[in-house]
């Protein structure tokens, strides 16, 4: 009973979140440092998220194992302008490839 009294509660806080943005006033909105550096937290969400999951292992230390060898290759075919599936397809490769012969 109390998972599911968490999972609603996660639920309310993360919906009263989301309306808490509608009363932002506009002014502070438009202001010129939030307009410059509201395009840019999605971006830097996002890596900060991949990077934690693909280096850290369980006990929050760096491991360099078969996801960070997926990464690795997945921003060289990023650099080389490949497709976004193929840079998929690469970095799991990449990654069955190594856990496949590590073990």
């Amino acid at each position: 009973m109390s998972l599911w009294l968490a999972v609603l509660a996660a639920c309310a806080l993360s919906y009263a979140l989301k309306l808490s943005g509608y009363l932002v006033p506009e002014e502070a909105l438009a202001d010129e440092r939030v307009r410059r550096i509201t395009p840019l937290l999605p971006v830097a969400l996002l890596t900060a998220l991949i990077l934690t999951q693909a280096l850290l292992d369980d006990a929050g230390q760096i491991s360099l194992d078969a996801r960070a060898a997926g990464l690795g290759v997945a921003v060289l075919a990023l650099l080389a302008r490949a497709p976004f599936l193929l840079v998929l397809a690469l970095a799991a490769l990449t990654a069955a490839l190594v856990r496949m012969l590590t073990g």
